[in-house]
């Protein structure tokens, strides 16, 4: 295994690609916690099944944005730690067929432990899973493509709010208690509003292949009112979960809006400038978790 592979694999593989979809499961286990006992060893195959699959979005991603021309038109001045896919073609640290190979390999792991948690724990899981597939494959994937085609945006918060959040809820309790799905809501909108200003730095590479996100179809200076629409969204429906049933605890979760709104404020300044747009990124990134982090927390208070 040489140096420049196991560079590659680390950033298809590094754990902090997963802070999205492990926020989702924290806070499904949060619930699960809440309502009976955890499984642990149960847990433990869920968050290697997801986490397979997240190393197997990447790789295949890389391949057919690679194939595209879309990760080789963003501009060095528009790179940033968190767009512009992985880049491990690009900087030359794969081979296609290494990223092929690795991403068969993480999908088939993440089949596995999903058809282990069907068979022995909870059937009803499968099509959890299976949705959850075929939004990670055909997130690039022809015939689809749904992030070239302004669907990328709705499948991010389906996934990482309802599906993964549930799914893992799921798992555990053999049901899922409709106040789980309310929670999830707010947070999958703000791994959709994530996403979304993600996409600003990259605005000019995705238009110049047709990858028609929903910033490139509406324009910086329009999407960056949605993105402030998004975040309230977000919150507001944070702040109508105890109509769901959902302890008034969780309203701890609001401690996102903070981080939340300064990243809305900086990326209306400068919605064109990816220097100025890096920190409302991590900003954004901070909020979701801290909302993952004050629900779950308050769940198990």
């Amino acid at each position: 295994m040489t140096r420049a592979f196991r560079a590659g694999l680390w950033r298809l593989a590094d754990p902090k690609i997963s802070l999205a979809s492990m926020a989702s499961i924290f806070l499904g286990t949060a619930a699960a916690a809440r309502d009976g006992r955890i499984a642990w060893l149960w847990l433990a195959v869920t968050v290697l099944g997801i986490f397979a699959i997240e190393v197997a979005k990447n790789a295949s991603g890389e391949l057919f944005d690679w194939r595209s021309g879309n990760d080789r038109a963003v501009a060095l001045e528009d790179r940033s730690p968190f767009s512009g896919g992985k880049r491990v073609l690009v900087d030359g640290l794969l081979t296609t067929e290494q990223t092929a190979g690795i991403a068969v390999a993480t999908y088939a792991l993440g089949v596995a432990a999903g058809l282990v948690i069907v068979r022995l724990q909870q059937p009803a899981v499968l099509w959890f899973g299976v949705a959850g597939l075929a939004i990670a494959y055909f997130y690039h994937a022809p015939p689809f493509r749904l992030a070239y085609r302004g669907f990328g945006e709705l499948a991010v918060i389906v996934a990482y709010g309802p599906l993964i959040a549930c799914g893992t809820y799921l798992v555990q309790r053999g049901t899922v208690a409709p106040y789980v799905f309310w929670l999830s809501l707010p947070l999958g909108l703000l791994i959709g509003a994530f996403l979304w200003i993600n996409e600003f730095p990259d605005f000019r590479a995705d238009a110049a292949v047709g990858k028609r996100t929903l910033v490139v179809r509406l324009g910086r200076h329009r999407a960056r009112l949605v993105f402030a629409g998004i975040i309230g969204l977000a919150f507001v429906g944070l702040l109508l979960v105890r109509v769901a049933g959902a302890p008034g605890h969780a309203l701890l979760g609001a401690a996102g809006f903070i981080p939340a709104i300064r990243a809305a404020r900086t990326l209306a300044r400068a919605p064109e400038q990816t220097r100025e747009i890096v920190p409302a990124q991590a900003l954004t990134l901070l909020a979701f978790l801290l909302l993952a982090l004050g629900v779950g927390v308050g769940l198990l208070l």
